[in-house]
């Protein structure tokens, strides 16, 4: 052990007091003096320790309902003091100050409170701590000399090594718990500020804050990323989704796996139905619905079984062992739903390999960050959902109830493939999907000939496009393949030629007056 450092005086100062007690056990058998405040001291007291006041040190009452408890002299000298400066040992002494070797501090649930429904701007503010980070930093800064506990996760590796070299602390662990310090108060300051920009654009400062403070917190090493040659890790934040997701059996996630099963994940939550999408390289193969999620998934799978072998397959129900047993007739890299009936985990754990996530479904995220070469784009997210009622009808036919709710399919899919996009549909079932062409006739040539090769009808098919079509050639080619109706946003200077061209074949088209780009 390098550097050690003798723990002889503690001060512990906790909002999350959960095995606050066993620790402080740990501390008393070397004999260490606890220093604490408010209900972390009564805390201790009740377990039977031996506690002294931090206004015991620093001569003053905790004051301001608490505001100000520990910002003293005594209390950061104490922290901040060179061990091995003369002139710090000079101070101390004078001012009678006495080292202190260990900071146990987590900080005021700001997070926690700030996610809660209906939390006022007053509540947030008051769960906003000022002593604890100021603290930890202070104590992080000497850390040659002291060491930072930030997390009740952190307990049982300091008890082990205060165990095993009787009662002292290494410079290396030292050093690791001021880097995880330092990361602690720079997630709670980004969240701070998150909230409080939020809160200023609310009263018309702007949408987006003027600085954006990106936070998240290394929850796995990936084993590679996009390509074998790339390294890659998994950063979470306090939102839900993908990331935060409960793994419940297969193999690590990948960085792909990730990606993809984000988009199938997004995709089937647009549904109201119960839905199933198999999604490969972020778009889909296959999206179905139906009266239950097996109808769903076989309606899906039957779009382009072909590309859903080493897919994504996404749903928006719990999974029962019905639907299980024919995800496993085929391999899956991914299964992500918001739940999995105990059977339908037995059924899908026979298949060793494949990957089962459970997803809280939460609230979704209201903007949407990407990196670029010396900066990040900022947007907020694409929830825009369309009713029936909004679409403008503009040919002399208006669309049948079947083939409305085939361009309500359509339009639905469509929004998660990437552009220029188009995908055909019927009621229950995507029948082909043309995604990120050059442009939008070859999309819709794609779209259709993969319908055709897996003999599904195109005959009275609905057809979404993500943008306006900028020539009738696309309204021809669709009528081509025998698509009886179109959805698409409208808005082209050749609007005109598109509707003609829809008459003259007899197409229903309608304009959503919104348009749904994925680069």
């Amino acid at each position: 052990m390098s550097n050690p450092v003798k723990i002889k005086r503690a001060l512990l100062s906790v909002s999350d007091k959960a095995r606050l007690n066993e620790f402080a056990a740990v501390l008393a058998e070397f004999g260490v003096e606890l220093i604490s405040t408010g209900g972390t001291a009564n805390s201790l007291r009740s377990a039977g320790f031996d506690v002294t006041d931090v206004s015991e040190v620093t001569g003053f009452p905790e004051m301001m309902d608490g505001r100000v408890k520990t910002l003293h002299p005594k209390i950061h000298g104490a922290f901040l003091a060179l061990r091995d400066n003369d002139e710090h040992i000079a101070s101390m002494k004078e001012h009678d100050i006495t080292p202190i070797d260990l900071v146990v501090v987590n900080l005021y649930p700001f997070e926690n409170t700030i996610a809660k429904a209906g939390v006022t701007l007053e509540e947030a503010v008051e769960n906003i701590d000022i002593g604890g980070p100021a603290m930890i930093r202070s104590a992080s800064k000497n850390w040659r000399s002291v060491a930072v506990i930030t997390d009740t996760k952190m307990y049982d590796e300091i008890a082990r090594e205060l165990r095993e070299n009787d009662g002292s602390i290494s410079l290396e662990t030292r050093a690791k718990l001021a880097a995880a310090a330092y990361k602690r108060t720079s997630e709670y300051d980004a969240a701070i500020t998150k909230y409080l920009s939020d809160a200023s654009a609310d009263v018309g400062e702007g949408e987006f804050p003027s600085a954006l403070n990106i936070s998240a917190t290394k929850a796995a090493d990936l084993r590679y990323g996009e390509n074998p040659h790339q390294k890659a890790g998994l950063y979470t934040t306090q939102a839900s989704g993908v990331a935060n997701a409960e793994q419940l059996h297969g193999k690590e996630m990948s960085f792909n796996n990730y990606v993809d099963t984000d988009a199938a994940w997004s995709l089937v939550n647009d549904f109201a139905e119960p839905a199933a999408a198999i999604i490969k390289h972020t778009n889909p193969s296959g999206v179905g619905v139906g009266n239950s999620l097996s109808e769903a998934y076989k309606w899906a799978l039957s779009t382009d079984p072909v590309s859903a072998f080493g897919g994504i397959v996404a749903f928006n129900r719990k999974v029962d062992a019905e639907t299980a047993k024919l995800v496993i007739e085929i391999f899956s890299e991914v299964v992500v739903a918001p739940d999995f009936d105990a059977d339908a985990l037995e059924v899908l754990a026979t298949k060793k390999n494949v990957r089962v996530l459970r997803v809280d479904k939460g609230t979704p995220e209201l903007n949407a960050i990407r990196q670029i070469s010396g900066g990040y784009l900022m947007q907020s997210a694409d929830l825009h959902v369309i009713a029936e009622g909004d679409l403008q009808v503009v040919t002399k036919r208006a669309p049948t109830d079947e083939e409305m709710r085939s361009l309500m399919l359509a339009w639905t899919v469509c929004k998660h493939v990437k552009s220029n996009a188009i995908v055909f549909a019927n009621a229950v079932q995507t029948l082909g999907v043309g995604a990120g062409q050059m442009n939008r006739v070859d999309s819709v040539r794609i779209a259709a000939s993969r319908a055709e090769r897996f003999d599904l009808e195109l005959k009275g098919s609905a057809v979404a496009s993500d943008a306006f079509f900028p020539f009738r050639d696309n309204v021809d080619e669709a009528a081509r393949f025998g698509a009886s109706a179109i959805i698409q946003p409208g808005g082209s200077v050749r609007d005109a030629e598109s509707i003609e061209a829809a008459d003259e074949h007899g197409i229903a088209m309608v304009f959503t007056g919104i348009r749904h780009f994925r680069h």
